[in-house]
């Protein structure tokens, strides 16, 4: 299903051949590697085992949907198939297998209809659907022994994969799981302002929420701008998914404070709620995940669609004018500016990876009027069309 853009400015077109361009260059040395975060101007490889895996053949599917392109349909298949043992190494998985399955073996078997990602896919979720606390109703994130009953924001970005199963299956089980993981965390981690705790801690035998930390942002209480970003997107489609308002109200309350707070170029720093703004870094991907997330609540075809696509159309116009590199720079990531993991200085201000991802995602779908790999494949989350 396409649902294309009919607004679409004339620079998304400039936008997306410069940022093809440049993940073509790159992907001439990383082939099928795992590129995270860069650094003088190459990036850095990581293991399959880490959480960004699925981003560059995620890109690498991106790229080669829109113009087929055997070499980068390879690289793809082949970071795909060398994250195979993960599958069975527990001790290596986390929640983000959302993240690590659905940009590789749900967008390959999406494009392909390619049986062994599909089977890959089933395995991946339920794997995730394994990690569900019953009594407190969320996805256990990480496995140290301490953090049997921590849950965190960005795990709303791997249900669709729990979706996408329920619906290859006809079976609801994974469904329930997604659902009730979504209704927690609009409940305990959506502020009544629309910001977002990043981490919270249940109790894992009684389910209680016992507290909460502020993770990757300044403090418990401050506003991460990524986990923000996650939250708009991740609610939305979970409403797209089911059709459920509870979901399209929190992610418009995230929308609403993320947009509401940003400064002038409409790129935030790295957390709303700093001290001082004064020398902090920006994170241009949580700029590019909002985005995408506001285009993915437009193309539910809610009351306020073209609203959300008018604020993502500014953030992505900010960002090809002046957090993109030079034509003449040699670096190999898409999108400048972007901030890993701050309290622990992973990443500051240099381009990673799933800024690149969800950077051309977000112009896909403005482009091209192309679904992402996250989305149904039948259906708008309220029935409605976009238009």
């Amino acid at each position: 299903m396409k649902m294309k853009d009919n607004h679409t400015p004339n620079w998304a077109a400039d936008a997306w051949e410069k940022g093809k361009a440049r993940a073509a260059r790159a992907s001439e040395r990383i082939g099928a590697g795992f590129p995270h975060g860069s650094a003088d101007g190459q990036y850095r490889l990581m293991s399959p085992t880490y959480w960004t895996a699925g981003f560059w053949p995620g890109l690498l599917w991106l790229l080669e949907r829109e113009e087929p392109n055997a070499e980068l349909r390879r690289m793809a298949e082949q970071c795909e198939a060398k994250m195979d043992s993960l599958l069975t190494r527990y001790d290596e998985l986390s929640h983000d297998i959302g993240f690590m399955w659905t940009l590789t073996a749900i967008a390959n078997y999406k494009l392909t209809g390619n049986a062994d990602s599909r089977n890959r896919g089933l395995v991946a979720a339920n794997n995730l659907a394994g990690r569900f606390n019953a009594k407190g109703r969320f996805i256990r994130a990480w496995n140290q022994p301490e953090r049997t009953g921590w849950a965190i924001i960005d795990c709303m970005m791997n249900l669709p994969l729990l979706y996408w199963a329920s619906e290859q299956l006809n079976d609801p089980r994974f469904r329930h799981v997604a659902e009730a993981h979504a209704t927690t965390t609009a409940e305990q981690f959506l502020r009544e302002d629309g910001s977002i705790f990043h981490v919270v801690f249940f109790d894992p035998v009684s389910g209680e929420r016992v507290g909460a930390a502020g993770g990757q942002g300044y403090a418990e209480m401050s506003a991460w701008a990524r986990g923000t970003a996650w939250g708009i997107y991740g609610f939305a489609l979970s409403y797209r998914h089911t059709g459920d308002e509870n979901f399209l109200r929190a992610s418009e309350r995230a929308a609403d404070f993320f947009v509401g707070s940003l400064p002038e170029d409409k790129v935030p720093f790295w957390d709303f709620r700093l001290p001082s703004f004064e020398g902090a870094p920006r994170d241009s991907s949580a700029a590019a995940i909002a985005a995408s997330g506001l285009l993915e609540l437009a193309a539910a075809g809610v009351d306020r669609a073209e609203e959300h696509r008018s604020n993502a159309l500014a953030i992505l116009g900010s960002l090809s004018r002046s957090y993109v590199p030079a034509d003449d720079d040699a670096e190999e990531g898409l999108l400048l500016h972007g901030t890993g993991n701050l309290p622990m200085n992973q990443n500051i201000d240099v381009p990673i990876i799933y800024g690149d991802y969800y950077y051309m995602e977000a112009l896909s779908k403005v482009l091209h009027g192309r679904e992402s790999f996250w989305s149904p494949a039948d259906r708008k989350g309220a029935g409605v069309s976009a238009g």
